[in-house]
């Protein structure tokens, strides 16, 4: 399993890049907000989901660990296949796609292409649990795409990375100062 990839950007097209890595180019698809925030000839590394199907095989890329899981978790829930997963992520940014599942906000979720009422029903249904708490109650907003990069988490995936599910890593990180040094954040959710 390929868990990430680092190199520069050689091309972009429909929502798809070509990272090189040492002369070796691999497609990489990544939700509307992220592909807005890459430019070519830059350097990056994306988490990577490597899925395998009888047809074909895909590499979807992911700014953070974060966001990686939950586009897991959504994939995990009955009829939801990864471009479902991916048009979900595009809506927001990882965290407020995660907040929208924890407030049930089934609106927001429907509004992902290719996802209807009775899909974004039964991805609440299944990932409401999982998520962790809202970090705020409310609807939650569409984000046009721009080209400020999607804001990450690093306490948040040092988290993931040791093992912690999204929802305990979320859970654990929730009462932190974010404006804290990442490690005191992650000392400090590590003693919870």
């Amino acid at each position: 399993m390929i868990a990430h990839i680092k190199g520069e950007i050689a091309e972009k097209f429909s929502n798809s890049v070509i990272v090189d890595v040492n002369g070796v180019g691999y497609e990489i698809s990544l939700t509307s907000l992220e592909y807005e925030a890459v430019n070519v000839g830059e350097i990056y590394k994306f988490y990577t989901y490597h899925s395998v199907r009888e047809n074909g095989e895909d590499l979807y890329g992911f700014s953070s660990l974060a966001a990686k899981k939950l586009f897991e978790l959504l994939i995990s829930v009955n009829g939801v296949g990864p471009k479902a997963g991916m048009a979900i992520l595009s809506l927001a940014a990882p965290e407020d796609v995660r907040n929208a599942i924890a407030n049930a906000d089934t609106s927001f979720v429907s509004k992902a292409s290719g996802v209807g009422k009775k899909s974004a029903e039964r991805v609440i249904v299944d990932l409401r649990d999982k998520v962790g708490l809202p970090s705020h109650v409310g609807a939650t907003e569409i984000l046009k795409p721009s080209s400020e990069p999607v804001e990450n988490d690093e306490a948040l995936d040092a988290l993931i990375a040791l093992g912690f599910p999204l929802k305990e890593a979320t859970a654990a990180l929730e009462k932190v100062d974010k404006s804290l040094p990442v490690e005191e954040r992650i000392r400090l959710a590590l003693k919870k």
